[in-house]
């Protein structure tokens, strides 16, 4: 493991018109997001994360059945395979967010994780779905995650993922501590109004309450025609303290990057000792269906 570890964020506006073909859009999406893991390389970044449902625009703004066939296989989809070939070429490690097909009639709102020898360690499922009027249709894609909240030893750190709506459940984010995380992405697509204010709460908060970096990524612009909101941006690595570190713009394209200082773990876990201090033997209601 390094004790220094340069990490990479992009945030991206959609790139085609929704209207046209599926396969279209999703090609479309990918070639604007290469130049920009090119870069991410150029500058030495070693872990990268894309932002959720990198290879489209928020489609669950609307509720159609077209957009299934945006779904494939992980690992075993065209878009994994080429995300493992770009890993090995860069040594660097990719955290890939995709519309997953389980099998036909299943599917999940996944991040597939791939070594920096271009070595798939792995996926995580989102697990908390939201399903709220206008424009987040979720549940009409997705299956609620299955698997657990894992942490992935890649070749320069333990990382975690959490998934957009996500994070507003601190309970996940805690586990993904427990699990060992050093860095825990948040792939998200979230737009102003609603949760706005939350979106430098909460991270924070996890990063402190759990003693590990974050990084936090949103899209850009309004996604005609549904409109449902600017995506804002702002994507950004937070640390162990809660201080953000690096952040991106609310309306452009970027490569947001950040040196993320592994060994500032150890330092906060020894002044704040949360899990020392945990009291599991207490958190039983936690697991119940209460009202």
């Amino acid at each position: 493991m390094y004790n220094t570890v340069r990490c990479g964020l992009i945030q991206c506006s959609n790139a085609l018109d929704p209207g046209e073909p599926v396969v279209r859009v999703r090609d479309a999406m990918i070639a604007k997001h290469l130049p920009f893991i090119e870069q991410a390389a150029a500058q030495g970044v070693k872990i990268l994360c894309l932002q959720e449902l990198f290879y489209g625009p928020y489609f669950c703004a609307e509720q159609d059945t077209r957009w299934y066939a945006l779904a494939e296989p992980v690992p075993d989809g065209p878009t994994t395979r080429m995300m493992q070939e770009l890993a090995a070429k860069h040594a660097m490690v990719l955290v890939v967010p995709l519309y997953e097909m389980a099998m036909e009639g299943v599917y999940y709102n996944t991040a597939a994780v791939i070594d920096a020898d271009g070595t798939f360690l792995g996926r995580y499922r989102k697990h908390h779905i939201p399903h709220v009027a206008p424009g987040f249709w979720e549940k009409f894609y997705f299956k609620p995650g299955s698997g657990g909240y894992p942490v992935f030893d890649t070749a320069y750190a333990r990382v975690g993922v959490y998934i957009c709506y996500d994070r507003h459940f601190p309970e996940g984010a805690r586990i993904l501590g427990l699990n060992g995380a050093q860095i825990v992405f948040n792939p998200s697509a979230t737009v102003a109004g609603l949760s706005r204010y939350l979106w430098k709460l909460e991270q924070p908060a996890h990063a402190v309450a759990n003693g590990y970096f974050m990084g936090n990524i949103n899209r850009v612009g309004v996604e005609p025609p549904w409109n449902i909101g600017q995506f804002y941006g702002t994507s950004y690595f937070c640390s162990p303290r809660g201080e953000t570190i690096a952040e991106g713009s609310e309306d452009k394209d970027e490569l947001v990057v950040a040196d993320l200082d592994l060994q500032q773990i150890l330092e906060v876990r020894n002044t704040w000792q949360f899990y020392r201090d945990r009291r599991p033997e207490t958190y039983d209601p936690m697991t119940k269906l209460l009202p």
